[in-house]
């Protein structure tokens, strides 16, 4: 390749790399920002639906469901007192 050809190149493909990190960078902040909506809808799903007030085992497991993993949330509400009926909207809830 010849030099005058390679700069064009070089500079093209740093355009497009910036461009992605850009791009990119807004959808991350989002979804760092939706997980403590998520836990906090999760929490407000209990109290109006049980008469258990929030715990560290309850934030713990709505924490666990905001970030996808159900079958955690959902065993770690019922251990500690919450049906499984509520458990498992609240953890909907929390994704």
């Amino acid at each position: 390749m010849r030099p005058s050809a390679r700069i064009p190149c070089i500079l093209a493909g740093l355009v497009l790399a910036t461009g992605g990190i850009v791009f990119a960078a807004p959808a991350a902040t989002a979804a760092t920002a939706a997980a403590p909506t998520s836990v906090q809808d999760c929490e407000n799903y209990i109290a109006q639906h049980s008469s258990k007030k929030g715990t560290a085992g309850i934030g713990q497991a709505c924490y666990e469901g905001s970030i996808g993993n159900q079958t955690s949330c959902a065993a770690s509400l019922t251990a500690v007192g919450i049906s499984a009926n509520v458990a498992s909207g609240a953890c909907r809830a929390a994704h």
